[in-house]
């Protein structure tokens, strides 16, 4: 494969300026005809830029492989939560971009036949597995990625997003707007089981942070399991209270539609009475009335970094790699616009307040 260098001797320039032509650097001071030569002179040789060489890489890996996609959710939940539709699109979308077959499997409460994962290259399993599913998983697949979730330890490759991190900032941000009673509704973890009913990490860095700024009010954080009417009902029963929050965050964006509901039938106006700020930013959070303010966390970006990490894997990588992606808050008009003071808040290192 040509190099920057051999260009470089062609054209009688130095390496640099050949990097810098092909990289389009708009500072760089050359003629127009040097320029045009270091171009034609890199595409006669067939030079092809490092990313383009992975790209090439990748689809010869890929071509032809059968990938397992292991989901924690049957196909009836999965379409209820537009996050994890986004997620497995990711990860088909680059599977066919790859040229690899897709075969889906869910773990759902029972193990499918081993042969449907052990006849597979790579599985990629989507959500959150723990304990016996864990272990079969890692016992029945020859490599395993993790999209959307990281098992303890640095044993396995996985991709996800920062949620304390995330949930953080939100609060900073929030507290920067001047709001002091911050509410928080989400879903009890069950692996953590009844007796560590707070275990879920955007929950627990809630209550972490809040007791440090010496604002936690336990009757301003209420949880459950998980239920399409979970938001709906925890968001009515905090909004009775007799001192209820003024703004509310809530552990996703279905979660948020429901407490729009029970907002909008007890009377109440979004944000006037009670801001909502959530998590995952779904295709509806800018429909609602008003648009709902989430931080955004890259649902279908998950999904193919997964595939990526698959075929690294495949290709020799032996070290496990862990990829965490960044999250954005979007602020919509279910919050009052952050002021310049918020804005310098989300963008400080984590843990300043």
């Amino acid at each position: 494969m040509v190099t920057i260098k051999e260009i470089a001797a062609a054209v009688g320039v130095s390496s640099a300026t050949v990097s810098r032509v092909l990289n389009y650097d708009p500072t760089l001071s050359i003629s127009t005809k040097k320029r045009q030569a270091i171009i034609e002179t890199a595409e006669a040789l067939n030079y092809a830029t490092p990313r383009n060489r992975s790209r090439a890489a990748a689809q010869a890996v890929g071509a032809g492989l059968k990938i397992a996609l292991v989901h924690f959710l049957d196909p009836a939940q999965e379409l209820a939560d537009p996050y994890y539709v986004g997620v497995r699109l990711g990860i088909e979308s680059r599977c066919q971009a790859l040229k690899s077959e897709v075969v889906k499997v869910f773990l759902t409460g029972s193990s499918p036949e081993a042969a449907m994962l052990e006849g597979a290259s790579g599985v990629v399993a989507v959500g959150h597995y723990y304990g016996d599913e864990l272990e079969w998983l890692r016992r029945h697949s020859r490599h395993l990625v993790f999209a959307d979730h990281a098992p303890a330890g640095d044993a396995d490759d996985s991709v996800l997003s920062d949620i304390a991190l995330a949930m953080t900032r939100l609060l900073e941000a929030v507290h920067a707007m001047g709001y002091r009673r911050i509410g928080f509704i989400g879903w009890i973890d069950t692996f953590y089981g009844p007796d560590n009913i707070h275990s879920e990490r955007r929950c627990r860095t809630y209550i972490d942070w809040m007791t440090k700024a010496g604002l936690y009010d336990p009757e301003l954080c209420m949880v459950e399991r998980r239920t399409p009417d979970s938001g709906y009902m925890l968001a009515r029963a905090m909004l009775a209270k007799p001192d209820p929050p003024k703004i509310l965050i809530t552990c996703n964006d279905n979660m948020a539609l429901g407490a729009y509901r029970a907002i909008h039938e007890m009377g109440l106006r979004i944000p006037e009475d009670i801001a909502v700020v959530s998590f995952n930013d779904i295709p509806v959070a800018q429909f609602l009335g008003p648009p709902l303010s989430t931080v955004k966390i890259p649902a279908e970006l998950i999904g193919e970094t997964a595939v990526d990490l698959l075929l690294e894997r495949l290709s020799g990588r032996e070290v496990a790699k862990k990829v965490i992606l960044a999250t954005e808050v979007v602020w919509r008009g279910s919050t009052p616009q952050p002021t310049e003071a918020t804005a310098r808040v989300e963008a400080t290192a984590p843990g300043a307040f």
